[in-house]
């Protein structure tokens, strides 16, 4: 399977996060690519540069305001004071019912309050360097797909699906898999599907095409009554307007054993083959391992082959962005344990 990495995203790395109200060292960090690229070459595969420049598509999936501030957020954190270099910025408010978001504040904190759904999306030196490379290889791997590619797996970090149109969220910044749903539709693609296998509901994936009717969008993961984003990915959502019936979400309880879970696979696989997609773009969220430290379903790694069988029985072009899993040593495995299922089948 022909793979493209961010050469870049070793240049994202915060040292530190909030959880459970704790100070505590990223669960997102670099040692998780790391791990997956190593398990990419010891399976044979060349990892490839990112050669398309996803700019255009960025700006059709993100405001031209959220992304001006994305690009300049780190130098306008050093502009504040002195030492800041060795400080991660983190917010503080956030504009929530009755405050407005109309406008931006001349307070940095403030608009980093304007631009994340939550703390937990520590910013560093290298991040938009990063999270732009992670774009550039989702629509270089895209741009592959629509050439004629069966399937391409893009190897990158931090994840996306959590940014919404205008907001960075659960360590996301850029949408990468609606970059690449956007960029095969930009290329020939009538209609797309994103299939989301996260533990945590891509509530920024959902936001972005809720209102399209050229996008099904389908969610596999924990019920946000108990688990993160918790104010996005309910079964009562469906889409509205165009988009209405184009959006699908499966939400499992905690401790979801495998057996439930590809029940839910089936389900979500009928609903995309009844869509009739030209093309398919996975959010492929390996958190759903038993050993994840932060989610709770109980998939083992054995059952993330027959995960790749079951994509590739959908028959469609295939995009597959990486999103979460944090058992970092693991996550290289389970990634390859989904590509050679897809392969095989």
């Amino acid at each position: 399977m022909l793979v493209y990495h961010n050469p870049l995203h070793q240049g994202h790395a915060p040292a530190h996060e909030f959880f459970r109200g704790e100070r505590v060292p990223c669960f997102e960090s670099p040692a998780r690519a790391d791990h997956v690229e190593a398990s990419l070459r010891a399976w044979g595969c060349s990892l490839l540069a990112p050669d398309v420049d996803s700019t255009p598509v960025l700006r059709q999936v993100h405001s031209e305001r959220y992304l001006k501030f994305l690009e300049g957020a780190w130098q306008q954190w050093l502009a504040l004071a002195p030492g800041n270099a060795s400080v991660q910025p983190f917010p503080s408010v956030w504009p929530v019912r009755t405050l407005r978001s109309d406008f931006e504040s001349d307070n940095f904190i403030a608009r980093l309050g304007l631009y994340s759904m939550d703390n937990g999306t520590p910013l560093a030196s290298g991040t938009w360097a990063a999270v732009k490379a992670g774009a550039d290889a989702a629509a270089s791997a895209a741009a592959r797909v629509a050439g004629g590619a069966r399937a391409v797996f893009c190897c990158t970090r931090p994840p996306g699906h959590h940014a919404g149109p205008d907001f960075m969220g659960g360590y996301c910044f850029i949408n990468n898999a609606a970059v690449a749903t956007q960029a095969l539709r930009n290329q020939g693609a009538s209609r797309v599907a994103v299939l989301d296998v996260d533990y945590h509901h891509g509530n920024g994936t959902q936001s972005i095409f809720y209102h399209r009717g050229d996008v099904f969008f389908a969610s596999i993961h924990g019920d946000p009554r108990t688990e993160y984003p918790f104010f996005l990915g309910h079964a009562d959502e469906t889409g509205e307007g165009e988009g209405s019936g184009c959006n699908l979400n499966l939400p499992l309880p905690a401790g979801t054993t495998a057996a439930v879970w590809f029940e839910a696979l089936e389900r979500a696989c009928t609903r995309i083959a009844g869509f009739g997609a030209d093309a398919l773009v996975v959010s492929l969220g390996l958190d759903t391992y038993e050993g994840d430290p932060i989610s709770r379903f109980a998939l083992a790694s054995a059952d993330f082959c027959p995960m790749g069988a079951r994509l590739a029985q959908l028959n469609l072009p295939t995009v597959l962005v990486l999103e979460g899993g944090y058992a970092a040593a693991e996550l290289g495995i389970n990634a390859v344990h989904v590509l050679d299922g897809f392969e095989q089948a």
